[in-house]
């Protein structure tokens, strides 16, 4: 229209590059809009078998540990505390030599720590492990390095104390994993299906009020169904929900380091969950509370 009026010559399909006639006969087919979103939704399956699939292994180790006590259950926290360490270490930016040195020290007071070997869970494994903390800030400067021996071999030592109390050892001690476990669940399902204002939104920001509310409203009335089934004291059964609270903060705070780190899971040892840090958070924080309560109700 523009040549035309001002009677410039141009040729003709030069701006459009196409035919009005060929136009409708060269025209590709639109694809599905749904395409994408298939996908999303089938990879989003594929995620939720895959962590289902951990998340029952890792139950059923942990309750074979559990049932088997003494050495086997040392065993199997042991190891797991190593690996804590070294995923704290790389969320701390330690080098790999400085890694090795922070596991190689606390392999000392975890040897300790084997009950029917050495001393077993005691005063002086926490010494060690203090120790062994120390050591590390001296010897690598890093404070953060050396917060995390203390991080990972404490709940070691409570979770083992629990279990070698000579009457009610297993049942303590699932109470103080179990908790962890029902409050995680009842948190996540709690904030899906209500929503609602975050909880700490700089630092998690999928957490939810009503998460926090709805898992500690199921840690409670877990423990008052083992007061009822097995007779777990009642002065434990009210301070589970406190409890599942701390739970919460441990798994903020571990959030808080990653956010420092600039990564999103702490490892990818286990598929689909990230590292052990991002499932054993709460646990970390529970066990050593959980460990004191006991001992000041005997």
């Amino acid at each position: 229209m523009a040549g035309g009026l001002c009677r410039i010559v141009v040729r003709r399909h030069a701006l459009a590059r196409f035919r009005r006639e060929g136009a409708c006969r060269r025209a590709r087919p639109v694809r599905p809009a749904g395409t994408a979103l298939r996908r999303l939704v089938n990879k989003g399956k594929s995620d939720l078998g895959t962590r289902a699939i951990v998340a029952i292994a890792l139950i059923g180790l942990a309750a074979v540990a559990l049932w088997a006590g003494g050495l086997g259950f040392w065993l199997v926290i042991a190891a797991v505390a190593l690996l804590m360490m070294a995923e704290w270490a790389g969320l701390s930016g330690a080098s790999p030599r400085e890694k090795r040195l922070a596991q190689y020290a606390l392999v000392v007071p975890l040897a300790i720590m084997a009950p029917g070997l050495a001393a077993g869970p005691g005063f002086l494994a926490l010494g060690l492990v203090i120790g062994a903390a120390f050591f590390i800030a001296a010897v690598t400067r890093k404070g953060q390095l050396a917060v995390g021996v203390v991080y990972s071999g404490l709940p070691v030592l409570a979770l083992l104390a629990l279990r070698e109390h000579p009457s009610h050892g297993l049942l303590y001690t699932f109470w103080a994993m179990a908790l962890v476990w029902v409050c995680d669940t009842g948190a996540y399902f709690a904030g899906r299906a209500i929503g609602g204002p975050r909880l700490a939104p700089l630092i998690s920001p999928n957490k939810t009020w009503a998460g926090l509310i709805g898992g500690v409203a199921c840690a409670g009335v877990f423990a008052a169904v083992l007061v009822v089934a097995f007779g777990l004291p009642v002065v434990l059964a009210l301070a589970t929900p406190v409890l599942a609270m701390l739970a919460q903060l441990g798994d903020l705070f571990e959030s808080h380091l990653k956010r420092c780190a600039g990564v999103k899971d702490s490892g990818n040892l286990l598929p689909g969950h990230g590292g052990i840090l991002d499932r054993l958070d709460g646990l970390v924080a529970v066990a050593p509370f959980a460990a004191l309560l006991v001992l000041m109700a005997a």
